[in-house]
């Protein structure tokens, strides 16, 4: 876990990755539990980028803190990159020690080539001055979901809320503001609340 007085985090991946939801929902929490906060959405730089490109990457950035937060922040204490893409649009503006956190499951040639990488970030020592933490995000947000029967495509939607505890996590934050959400906006269909709650507890659980 994290203890800091303030920090910065900055969810990148790709724009169907859900991560301005993702950012939405941690504002929320860490709003209501008092901290003074300033975000800074990020959108694609290309109207439908390729999927997995540079030009395709969204964000959304968070500076969060007891009190003092007057701008989104400069450099990440945290980033969250859902893909190559992500990372490389993100690699040129991080803290030394930043911490990354990477779903290492979508680091397969095909991603890292469309990304424009010639070699694996995750294991070639490129990233050796920052904390880096490749976690097989995809593969656990499905096993979390297994008996839900979702199909392939709408299990993997479900991993940026995987992704979302693991940071709930590593700031202590609670996730019950964020379940309530689902609850209530899925009112009539329980079963995506359940959807989206359960690698929401499986991400917090996991560290």
């Amino acid at each position: 876990m994290l203890t800091l007085e303030r920090a910065v985090i900055k969810f990148a991946g790709d724009s169907g990755d859900g991560m301005q939801l993702v950012g939405s929902l941690f504002t929320d929490t860490t709003a209501i539990l008092g901290n003074d906060i300033a975000t800074f959405p990020d959108f694609p730089s290309e109207i439908r980028a390729p999927q997995g490109t540079i030009a395709g990457v969204s964000g959304f950035q968070i500076h969060f803190g007891a009190s003092g937060i007057y701008s989104p922040g400069d450099a990440p204490d945290v980033l969250v990159a859902m893909n190559p893409a992500a990372l490389k649009a993100n690699t040129h503006n991080l803290k030394p020690a930043c911490l990354i956190i990477v779903d290492s499951d979508s680091f397969s040639k095909k991603d890292l080539d469309k990304a424009g990488y010639t070699s694996n970030p995750l294991e070639d020592d490129s990233l050796s001055e920052y904390k880096l933490i490749p976690a097989p995000i995809t593969s656990l947000t499905k096993a979390a979901i297994a008996e839900l029967g979702l199909d392939n495509k709408s299990a993997e939607r479900c991993k940026n809320m995987f992704t979302l505890g693991m940071i709930f996590w590593l700031f202590s934050e609670p996730l019950e503001e964020t379940i309530r959400y689902f609850e209530q906006k899925f009112k009539q269909q329980p079963h995506l609340a359940e959807a989206n709650s359960k690698p929401l507890k499986a991400g917090h659980h996991t560290p």
